[in-house]
């Protein structure tokens, strides 16, 4: 019959993997697994920031609040084409639509999180939408308000509470 093997050759798992990585490797290929999360990346949810149910936030600037669409918002509506904001002076109230968001694949209203008085808005956006893909905490942001009232952070989700709501 021929001469017995010592041990059975598995030829699905590549040699060069020991038994610890053997034991842990993934279905999908035979690279070892190495913990962290797979499968859907998890969205960018920053400390400090204040979120809204609708997927803005605002950072509290001394009396000031600087105001965007978060991480979460920009990769679900995709390349974004086109932002229109409001203008400098306007006065806006908590729940408001304050401008829209123009992707390839839906146009999308932005909410204020806060009321207030609108002092600054983003105008690098005009030219360059995307930036909002690319940097939405950062050189994405779309408007500064002075809060009409003080803002209370209980009125606003912190950043375990918005992780919450997505799903993350």
């Amino acid at each position: 019959m021929g001469r017995k093997l010592e041990r059975p050759i598995d030829r699905r798992i590549p040699r060069y993997l020991n038994r610890a990585e053997r034991e842990h490797e993934t279905l999908i290929s035979a690279r070892p697994y190495r913990g962290g999360p797979v499968g859907v990346a998890l969205s960018n949810v920053p400390e400090g920031l204040r979120y809204t149910k609708d997927h803005e936030w605002a950072k509290i600037e001394g009396k000031r609040a600087r105001i965007g669409i978060t991480d979460f918002a920009q990769d679900q509506l995709t390349d974004v084409v086109y932002v229109e904001l409001p203008p400098a002076g306007k006065t806006v109230k908590q729940g408001e639509p304050i401008g829209t968001v123009e992707s390839v694949k839906a146009v999308s209203e932005i909410f204020s999180p806060i009321s207030g008085k609108v002092v600054d808005v983003n105008k690098a956006l005009a030219d360059k939408p995307e930036l909002v893909n690319k940097d939405p905490y950062g050189e994405g942001w779309m408007v500064v308000l002075e809060p009409a009232e003080p803002v209370q952070p209980g009125a606003l989700m912190d950043a375990a509470g918005y992780r919450k709501h997505i799903g993350d």
